[in-house]
């Protein structure tokens, strides 16, 4: 493990031995990140104002922000869970084996219910939920259509892909 592992106000950051922090990700305050996740380059999860749990195989790709709410809610990812390059996280769950795209927001009580998808560039608005098995697009983000099952396979083995690859750049490391 690398990365910009920092405490706030006595919060240390709780990281899986078997996780892997990129050396350009920051990790801030009450966070808990589970065993073969990855944060990758320039990743930020900042838990300040209260907690940010990511669980078991999940990977946060290069530049998202995971933040918490000043209204006291925070954020919790599931395991199994792909969040793509450039993504804003914020005070939301995102629930086991869901997929927010690039450059996609999911925003303050969102709920992206297990194996459900969020397109690049949508935008979820506060307190909205994204079914599981719907597909999410826009600004301001609407149900589409259905996932198909190829779709819905395909969430799972994204989320492995980044388990091995996170594995070679930890081997990488050593």
């Amino acid at each position: 493990m690398s990365g910009l592992i920092l405490p706030y106000r006595g919060r240390l950051p709780t990281i899986a031995p078997g996780a892997w922090v990129a050396p350009t990700a920051t990790v801030i305050g009450d966070v808990t990140v589970g065993e073969g996740s990855s944060l990758w380059f320039g990743v930020i999860v900042r838990g300040d104002l209260c907690g940010i749990r990511i669980g078991a195989r999940t990977n946060l790709q290069d530049g998202t922000v995971v933040h918490v709410s000043s209204r006291g809610l925070g954020a919790e990812i599931g395991d199994d869970v792909t969040v793509g390059h450039m993504a804003m996280i914020h005070a939301c769950r995102l629930e086991d084996g869901s997929f927010v795209g690039m450059k996609a927001c999911v925003l303050d009580g969102a709920v992206v219910e297990t194996g459900a998808m969020v397109a690049a560039g949508a935008v979820v608005s506060p307190g909205k939920r994204v079914r599981t098995g719907e597909l999410w697009a826009g600004v301001p983000a609407r149900p589409m259509r259905t996932l198909t099952e190829n779709e819905r396979r395909n969430l799972i083995e994204t989320a492995r892909h980044y388990v091995d690859l996170a594995a070679d750049y930890a081997a990488e490391e050593r």
